[in-house]
């Protein structure tokens, strides 16, 4: 520890933890001997670290949270696995993200400046990218894998090996079961796709061209009545220079455990926003 670090009497850190410059630890918190705490991070009361946990620099850890406990599932074995947090992410009361399985990858990891509110949770060897945010009661299942710049509603639930492409909307109270294109906006118990994240869209900075060309791009896989095997190469031939549409096709021709989240049929439109 730096002279910079504050831990509070009432906390436990038990030896061998590694606490960066400037880390501010409240009461009753317990890091564990593996656990290494990155420069700048703050953590309220209540808080605890356990397993091989590496928390990026400038964290905020609110009470109550758990980071690093045991995966919830039957193969694993407890050998050692890890779990990987980036920098400058806002941890809300009771978040828990468990460690990887000695089954699977062994690892979890989520990226940087990401926004996890009150009791959300990350399951063992779940991906998550940067700038995410999951609002109050948004669950991951174990191995899913999530882009940058995801926005997860209100108790919403994913299940397990479900990807989520970069810049999707995942509405509150939702059950999603299936793949989420990029940029795709879902909602509903067993979600469907509902046209395009276009709040989102636009606030990251897209311009104009770009989302008519993802709307257009949508309509013609979705709402044509053609199969997406038949479509896909259809509007690759149009928008050759897209790199938007490029991600969004990409997506589509990696054949992952779980099949796509499509439109439900009175949706197919692409849904009622406008460019």
């Amino acid at each position: 520890m730096t002279a910079e670090t504050f831990v509070h009497p009432a906390a436990v850190v038990e030896a061998g933890a590694q606490l960066g410059a400037g880390v501010h630890i409240g009461p009753f918190c317990h890091i564990g001997a593996e656990s290494v705490v990155g420069d700048s991070v703050r953590m309220a009361s209540h808080v605890t670290i356990t397993g091989a946990t590496y928390i990026g620099a400038g964290c905020q850890i609110f009470q109550n949270a758990v980071l690093g406990g045991a995966p919830q599932s039957v193969r694993h074995k407890g050998g050692r696995t890890t779990l990987s947090i980036g920098a400058s992410c806002i941890i809300r009361e009771g978040v828990t993200f468990n460690v990887g399985t000695d089954s699977s990858t062994g690892a979890t990891t989520i990226g940087s400046n990401g926004f996890f509110m009150a009791q959300s949770h990350v399951a063992h060897d779940c991906v998550v990218g940067d700038n995410v945010t999951m609002a109050n009661g948004a669950v991951l299942g174990g191995h899913c894998e999530v882009g940058d710049f995801v926005t997860f509603g209100g108790l919403s639930a994913v299940h397990q090996f479900v990807r989520i492409g970069h810049h999707a909307f995942i509405g509150g109270l939702s059950g999603v079961e299936r793949d989420v294109i990029p940029y795709g906006m879902v909602t509903g118990d067993r979600a469907k796709l509902r046209g395009l994240n276009v709040i989102g869209i636009k606030r990251s900075g897209y311009s104009r061209a770009d989302l008519l060309a993802l709307r257009s791009a949508y309509r013609m896989l979705f709402a044509s009545g053609r199969a997406l095997a038949d479509a896909i190469p259809l509007v690759a031939e149009k928008y050759p220079d897209s790199a938007a549409i490029a991600d969004m096709l990409s997506f589509l021709q990696v054949s992952g455990k779980r099949h796509f989240t499509m439109p439900a049929a009175q949706d197919r439109g692409g849904g009622d926003d406008e460019a």
